[in-house]
């Protein structure tokens, strides 16, 4: 049995989606030097194109590994306000070799005018949102949830150990949705955003609540990562990575718990901590191991 196979029967079997870093279109060998001159081969990450239509309308097309594609169109549809929550979507049409996939609903849509308000955000490979992004937290009030400390440390020591395309590539970033201390869904994508959205898009198509959930991601709590989560209705938001000015503020008028930095013992919350329980021993709480350190770890050095 392979290590990732064992994982999927074992411990993390309760996950409805797990990374598969054994999928040979996922990734691609390359040959290089490495420091000394010395020959080398590395695995890196496929960059694929998706054109996303709603119905007959061309939307976007956005960068991406390649898997889960109908997670990837229905989430970014729904983040961006063009899929209504109560849209009955009527059929995906997806076309691998055209790299098209075409997502139709019920409700004609037209959403001509809301694409020339395009506003540039800071999302890697795609980078740009549309309509008015501050509608979603004007007037949201996010569940009532709790967060045990002992959940975040069983959490973030779990994702860390997964078998991923992070651990066999790198160049990737990652999106974990979770219950309590157990990881459910776990994407994986180039850009953090295209992680998000299919996130969005598997709780979408399999009717999953978001009131009692965390959300985990490796990227930066931006204002579109803030407002991605809100949208979904998650009331907790985690990150190994830092935070910026905007998304701290827009936590903060939503109501949801933001914590970033979050490794090994420490983490740090800026938006949200009436939700945080301090429970866990901190005497029993490991430090992160450098094997398992992502990008920008050592800014907290």
């Amino acid at each position: 049995m392979r290590h990732n196979d064992a994982f999927r029967a074992g411990t993390l079997a309760s996950l409805g989606v797990l990374p598969n870093p054994d999928d040979p279109r996922l990734t691609m060998a390359v040959t290089g030097v490495d420091q000394t001159g010395a020959a080398v081969q590395s695995k890196v990450p496929m960059e694929r194109k998706l054109t996303i239509f709603l119905n007959t309308q061309k939307i976007v097309t956005a960068m991406t590994i390649g898997d889960y594609p109908e997670e990837l169109a229905v989430g970014y549809l729904l983040n961006q306000g063009m899929l209504r929550p109560s849209d009955t979507i009527t059929g995906i049409g997806y076309d691998e070799e055209l790299a098209v996939i075409a997502v139709r609903t019920e409700r004609e849509t037209d959403y001509e005018e809301k694409l020339s308000k395009r506003t540039q955000t800071s999302g890697c490979g795609q980078g740009a949102s549309f309509g008015d992004v501050l509608d979603v937290i004007a007037g949201v009030t996010l569940p009532e949830a709790e967060l045990r400390t002992s959940w975040l440390y069983h959490l973030t020591n779990r994702i860390n150990t997964i078998p991923s395309l992070y651990l066999e590539a790198g160049a990737i970033h990652g999106a974990v949705l979770c219950r309590r201390d157990e990881p459910l869904v776990y994407m994986e994508d180039v850009g953090r955003h295209n992680a998000v959205d299919k996130i969005a898009g598997y709780m979408h198509r399999h009717r999953i609540d978001g009131a009692d959930k965390i959300f985990f991601t490796t990227g930066r709590l931006t204002s579109e990562m803030v407002i991605k989560t809100v949208r979904m209705g998650i009331p907790i938001l985690i990150s190994r990575s830092g935070f910026t000015a905007w998304g701290v503020e827009l936590a903060r008028q939503a109501g949801l718990t933001l914590i970033g930095r979050a490794r090994g013992k420490r983490f740090l919350a800026l938006s949200g901590a009436e939700r945080i329980v301090f429970d866990q021993d901190l005497a029993y709480v490991a430090e992160e191991s450098v094997k398992l350190r992502r990008k920008g770890a050592a800014d907290d050095e």
